[in-house]
């Protein structure tokens, strides 16, 4: 039913155990051992773009935080309102909440089918998909300090005597595997809390996601580990260790990225801002031709033409005083 995972999944198997038999011999542990591991290399490589925008939109979304905040206060009781809200943030932002899960998703299938591919590696089987009977043989044969790759602490009795193993000797390399992959699942856990803003820890439902992602994820690799082949073990050691190292590399180059933006910010404020002892101009006023000039502008105009040295605008002299009177009586003969 799911053999459009099991096969791409052998295959990458197939081809890192190709190039490791090579160099350590094809029935060896090492081979195998490391063809895990660069199986998860290869997918954690074809993701890394898809992690760095998921990396990038939450980001953002801290950026954001207090306006999700406030849209939650405000339509806290209307889901659907709350939802259309937040998709509308979410757009004027770019940020896509489906495009980070993607990267968790894809893991998903593939430890289906690695789990599966694994489980069909068992004596008697004369193929496993793209694996021949010879290269089944192979990895059944295949073991590093003692335990077999495909066994694991609660396999049966019956089944651990086919492998020709003994319990101690799975325990022996299963039970530091599970630690080792506990502890690198905290410490992925907590160095991605640790580069969360201060509102965004606030946050209850947050607060209690980084509880389960720090600590509950890592008993979950302790209780779990007895039930899983020792391969798979790998596989959750290797993946985890390959995510501690990307979120190092990924959050210095978005820090990097940030620094650049800011230097861009100030660099265009600095263009814009007058020079040291350097006034701003101010643009002047101009009137267009169309604009008639106001009464008093022409008063002043008029009696500032018509001013005599030591004379002030609005003032009337003696002499201009004298022959407004003298031209009075005039006009008074006249009208008798």
């Amino acid at each position: 039913m799911l053999n459009f995972i099991y096969y791409p999944v052998s295959a990458i198997l197939w081809f890192w155990h190709k190039v490791f038999g090579a160099v350590f011999g094809p029935s060896t542990g090492a081979a195998w051992a490391l063809a895990v591991v660069f199986l998860v290399f290869t997918l954690r490589a074809l993701l890394f773009k898809p992690m760095l925008h998921q990396m990038r939109s939450m980001r953002k979304m801290q950026e954001f935080a207090p306006q999700i905040k406030k849209l939650q206060e405000k339509y806290g009781s209307d889901r659907q309102k709350l939802a259309q809200e937040m998709q509308k943030l979410q757009a004027e932002h770019g940020v896509n909440p489906l495009g980070g899960c993607l990267p968790a998703l894809v893991q998903i299938p593939v430890f289906i089918g690695l789990f599966h591919v694994l489980k069909e590696f068992r004596p008697g089987k004369t193929e496993n998909y793209i694996f021949g009977a010879a290269e089944v043989d192979s990895f059944n044969q295949a073991s590093i300090f003692g335990a077999k790759l495909n066994t694991w602490i609660s396999m049966s009795t019956q089944e651990l005597a086919s492998f020709g193993v003994e319990r101690s000797h799975v325990a022996l390399v299963a039970i530091p595997l599970m630690v080792v992959a506990s502890v690198a699942t905290h410490f992925t856990a907590r160095h991605s809390v640790a580069r969360q803003t201060a509102t965004a820890s606030a946050n209850p439902q947050t607060a209690i996601m980084n509880k389960v992602t720090m600590y509950l994820f890592p008993l979950g690799v302790l209780a779990g580990g007895p039930f899983f082949p020792i391969a798979i073990l790998l596989y959750w050691l290797s993946n985890n260790m390959w995510t501690l190292g990307q979120q190092y590399v990924v959050y210095h180059r978005l820090d990097r990225e940030e620094e650049a933006k800011k230097e861009a910010v100030t660099v265009q404020r600095q263009a814009l801002a007058p020079k040291p002892g350097q006034k701003p101009v101010r643009p002047k006023a101009t009137r267009s031709a169309g604009d008639a000039a106001t009464p008093s502008e022409v008063v002043e105009t008029t009696d500032s033409a018509a001013l005599k040295p030591g004379e002030v605008p609005g003032m009337v002299s003696d002499s201009s005083r004298g022959r407004k009177q003298q031209h009075k009586p005039k006009q008074a003969r006249k009208r008798r």
